[in-house]
């Protein structure tokens, strides 16, 4: 890295020079409205290309889209990415250098290659990260099909490393980390380990039979099985309220998963679906379990699983936008 900032150094010190050596002859010469434009294309270009520089290899601005790390960040915020930490890209989506013994800490507020992204092509993918990363985040060209912007990249905590196992349990998270014999709650997890309190819930615990009720009605009729009347009892405690149960879809999924294991023991499908939600999420060595902090509403890594820190390009330090909300984040 020292070398790379030399050289920027150094050619950053021969271009000015350079500039510098132009505008002096430029005084003795006429000057017209060509080489006006020129001279003021040349200096655009010249800062869009160390935008991108130091986008791509330094830091990176970044504009949360989604309210999947409130209240940490919120919709809108604008964040400083440092591209750094963990190695560097050669270009967009590229192989790293310079990422020896650079690993990803527990509790770091990383951005990550969403996995499933639907490319549009690698000529595509790398034009509108250009575009985003040269004009400081405001264009965003890639859109999905609806027309909303695609997310590209997700921003998330990195809740669980390397040998860590992680289950849910009525939208609580329970914790076995690396070398532990025993599940701990997440709460008393952080406590113990001096972590920030950045993760919280939404949906109060009230609700969760009523959550229970909707997933084990939903799998009972697909069954043609008649709904026992405590289940429409239990569905009442959500039914007439402003709360959608679908904001915990993990836990909701779990209870269907589940339902359908029960109404049919031996078909293997059923089994396999819900052994994945009983038993828990193993994170293999090299890879990190991304969770949003608003635990009840986060597209994250109980739906897509673990994620390789390869795929890790970048660590979110500070919020600089909007202005009462300025801050350094990895001190919160």
């Amino acid at each position: 890295m020292d070398k790379f900032l030399t050289w920027v150094e150094r050619t950053t010190e021969k271009r000015l020079t350079l500039r510098r050596a132009r505008r002096a002859y430029a005084k003795n010469k006429k000057r017209t409205f060509l080489s006006e434009a020129l001279e003021w294309l040349d200096a655009l270009v010249f800062g869009v290309f160390w935008v991108l520089i130091l986008n791509q290899f330094l830091f990176q601005l970044f504009l949360i889209p989604s309210p999947s790390m409130e209240n940490t960040l919120l919709v809108k915020d604008r964040v400083v990415v440092f591209k750094d930490q963990y190695g560097v890209e050669v270009y967009p989506a590229g192989p790293k250098v310079l990422d020896d013994n650079r690993r990803v800490q527990r509790d770091d507020i990383i951005t990550f290659y969403n996995p499933e992204y639907d490319s549009k092509g690698p000529f595509f993918d790398i034009l509108s990260q250009v575009i985003y990363m040269g004009t400081l985040s405001l264009v965003n060209i890639d859109r999905n099909e609806d027309g909303t912007p695609a997310e590209r990249l997700y921003v998330k905590r990195a809740a669980a490393l390397g040998g860590d196992s992680v289950r849910f349990v009525d939208g609580n998270v329970e914790i076995k980390a690396s070398g532990m014999g025993e599940w701990m709650e997440e709460d008393e997890f952080r406590t113990l380990n001096g972590l920030s309190s950045g993760p919280h819930r939404l949906v109060e615990e009230e609700y969760y039979p009523g959550l229970k009720a909707a997933a084990r009605m939903t799998a009972l009729s697909e069954a043609g099985i008649a709904l026992p009347s405590y289940l429409q009892e239990d569905y009442k405690i959500i039914r007439g309220t402003n709360w959608d149960y679908k904001f915990d879809l993990y836990e909701y999924n779990r209870e269907y998963a589940k339902t359908q294991c029960e109404i049919d023991p031996t078909s293997l499908s059923a089994r396999s679906s819900y052994s994945v939600y009983d038993s828990g999420i193993y994170v293999p060595y090299s890879y990190v379990l991304p969770l949003g902090d608003n635990r009840d509403n986060s597209q994250d890594g109980r739906y897509f699983g673990p994620v390789s820190e390869s795929d890790v390009n970048g660590r979110v330090v500070a919020r600089f936008w909007p202005f009462g909300r300025i801050g350094i984040l990895t001190e919160e």
